[in-house]
């Protein structure tokens, strides 16, 4: 009935404003109405867009008007890339590239942005894109800092932009089938949690290079402290190492743990909160040991238990191993157990990209929305700092604050280098 009464209103207004409406049938299998398209600018060119462009461009209502970056050979690529795609999808024209990534968002043919640029580059362009009414498809780990999580958080609601963060493995069935196991109890009570996500970061002292005329490196800095350029940093292998190093990223503490942590957040029904207490080994050089607990009593601890970056989740009737490469328990016959009707089924994504389009279109939350994505950086910055300051560390995750840390309080943001600031 509702779906009736809403056509019939359609209808009335159409007809009330002189509007034909031509059914898609009559114009040809596949054929998507311009109003129906989401265009889609990609700001940072680097390996990361690659296999986002790759899945977007098979996505039928989604199409790729635009890029931009600093470095002028990434820009070469991507206009390859593009080309390719439009010609193996039988596409007209050719995408648009830019230098900067403001002109590209003043650009009001673009619905969607996506940000795959250095983590610290997050937080200003998605900003700014959803300022300019513009959705927002930000990779992980979403901010560089508390601060930018929950302004990035405020701008969504305010603007009523949908942002999607790129932690994609909320769009994997085995994620999703681990997480639904944990949630209704069949391994028993949580009692504690082992992860492995890789060393947290460090300070960025790399020796002098030349900087390269093919790249601006003031702007790829932007935020960051003024610094000599270095290939390590930028482009050396094809994921560069600018994520080791707290000026660009937060190690792969921080890099992996965007996923990881997701996944420990999502199977305890945490995505709105976070650990309460956070305490690292007090050896200045130690890279594992991490122990964090939420105030129910579970315990997580950062450490390397011989699987890769992985989660094993301890309960009183067995355990669970997830990782990307596979899904155990034991005992073994938990794995194939048969869910209630009243159990608690989780959010179904078969495609994280098109979860954010469909999602931006329906004005519906996506499955990793902002606020989940905030509550798990959140996890990775609070977990570098106990690293870096080697004391034990008290977070309230209503207020959003260190208690009795003035030090930490202060690093829940960071200086931006002008002109590049941010700008809520």
């Amino acid at each position: 009935m509702k779906n009736n009464r809403r056509k019939f209103v359609k209808d009335l207004v159409s007809a009330a404003l002189g509007i034909t409406i031509i059914p898609r049938n009559v114009m040809g299998k596949g054929f998507i109405a311009p109003s129906d398209r989401f265009n889609i600018g990609v700001i940072g060119l680097g390996a990361q867009s690659g296999g986002l462009i790759e899945r977007m461009s098979k996505i039928s209502d989604a199409r790729i008007i635009a890029g931009c970056d600093v470095h002028q050979k990434r820009l070469n690529r991507f206009r390859k890339l593009i080309d390719t795609q439009y010609k193996k999808y039988k596409i007209k024209g050719a995408a648009k590239i830019y230098e900067d990534f403001d002109k590209l968002i003043e650009n009001s043919n673009i619905d969607g942005i996506v940000v795959s640029t250095p983590d610290h580059w997050h937080a200003i362009p998605s900003i700014s894109a959803m300022k300019a009414g513009k959705h927002v498809y930000c990779e992980k780990p979403m901010s560089h800092t508390i601060q930018e999580g929950r302004a990035m958080e405020k701008i969504a609601r305010e603007y009523n932009c949908i942002l999607q963060t790129g932690s994609m493995q909320r769009s994997r069935a085995d994620f999703r089938k681990a997480c639904e196991i944990v949630r209704n109890g069949y391994i028993g009570k949580i009692e504690k949690v082992w992860i492995e996500v890789g060393n947290p970061s460090a300070e960025c002292n790399l020796p002098y290079q030349k900087t390269p005329d093919y790249l601006n490196w003031d702007r790829w800095l932007g935020p960051a402290p003024l610094r000599s350029y270095h290939d390590i940093i930028v482009e050396k292998g094809w994921f560069p190492n600018w994520r080791w190093y707290r000026e660009y990223g937060g190690g792969i503490l921080s890099d992996w743990g965007a996923h990881m942590f997701d996944i420990v957040q999502w199977a305890l029904d945490k995505d709105h909160t976070g650990p309460i207490k956070y305490e690292a080994p007090m050896e200045p050089t130690a890279s594992r040991g991490l122990v964090m607990n939420y105030d129910d009593g579970v315990e997580v601890e950062h450490r390397n238990f011989g699987r890769g970056f992985a989660v094993r989740f301890f309960g009183s009737k067995g355990t669970l191993d997830i990782s990307r490469s596979f899904l155990e328990t034991n005992p073994k016959d938990l794995l194939n157990v048969k869910f209630k009707p009243t159990d608690t089924k989780l959010y179904v994504s078969e495609s994280h990209e098109n979860d954010w389009i469909t999602s931006a279109k329906e004005g519906s939350k996506p499955i990793c929305d902002v606020e989940v994505g905030h509550r798990t950086a959140t996890i990775c910055h609070i977990a570098n700092l106990a690293y870096e300051f080697r004391r034990p560390l008290n977070w309230d995750p209503i207020k959003e604050e260190f208690i009795d840390d003035f030090e930490a309080n202060l690093r829940r943001g960071k200086q931006y280098r002008k002109p590049y600031e941010l700008k809520i």
